[in-house]
């Protein structure tokens, strides 16, 4: 999920613009979406998505267990790649470099933990250990919205930008850091609806191309096997 006029940590103790305090901005978006105690009924999630990369549509199932695992998987052309972190370790497979997962190096899993994260960094941050800081509003593509930094106890940075009429999250930057490098990743958020499990939810999502999400199912149970990595098949 996704926020200078004065610096604040964590506190939210000090006015910000137009007099709202972080928690209280944090606490309307938490609203906004559901409330926190939606939020943490929520011990799975299963998206199925269609991603559109340069006009090519590509399947993406979405799979994350509360701070358990995190698998992405992506079928092209009848070959399926994925992408699985735990609280331990991760993988990346690619279908088209081998037959074997490849181990994603211990920092990179560490600065994806987020990921574990169903939740997001805003609800109960100050127990998560996340650190917020009020930056003021900014405007994104015409929209005023209310702009918050929350840095992760891995040092991962979060730029979050929240909607400052409707308090939905509009949109994120990342900072990674990662095998000395650091990337920056950004992603925008839009046709919200509520689920039957009373969160709101965003069903689309631009970054690295296009994502929309055609189906989503909330609290199925999952086998943790999917977090491990497959192994390679024999050939005779």
């Amino acid at each position: 999920m996704l926020f200078f006029a004065f610096a604040i940590s964590g506190a939210g103790g000090i006015t910000a613009a137009k007099g709202q305090t972080t928690d209280e901005i944090i606490q309307k978006h938490i609203i906004a979406i559901g409330g926190a105690d939606n939020w943490k009924k929520i011990n799975s999630i299963k998206k199925n998505c269609v991603r559109n990369s340069r006009g090519v549509e590509i399947p993406v199932t979405i799979t994350v267990l509360q701070g358990k695992g995190y698998k992405t998987e992506n079928t092209v052309n009848g070959m399926t790649g994925y992408t699985i972190i735990t609280d331990k370790a991760g993988w990346n497979y690619n279908p088209r470099g081998g037959q074997k997962a490849d181990v994603i190096p211990e920092d990179a899993v560490k600065q994806a933990q987020d990921r574990l994260d169903i939740q997001g960094p805003l609800i109960d941050y100050k127990t998560k250990g996340n650190k917020v800081i009020n930056l003021g509003k900014d405007d994104v593509e015409g929209t005023e919205c209310y702009k918050l930094k929350v840095t992760l106890p891995s040092g991962k940075e979060e730029t979050i930008f929240i909607d400052a009429s409707s308090y939905y999250l509009v949109r994120t930057v990342e900072k990674i850091k990662a095998n000395g490098k650091e990337q920056v990743q950004t992603a925008t958020y839009g046709d919200y609806e509520k689920l039957p499990e009373g969160i709101i939810y965003p069903m689309s999502m631009d970054g690295a191309g296009s994502m929309t999400i055609k189906s989503i199912e909330i609290n199925k149970p999952v086998d943790e096997q999917i977090f491990k990595p497959e192994e390679p098949h024999s050939s005779r």
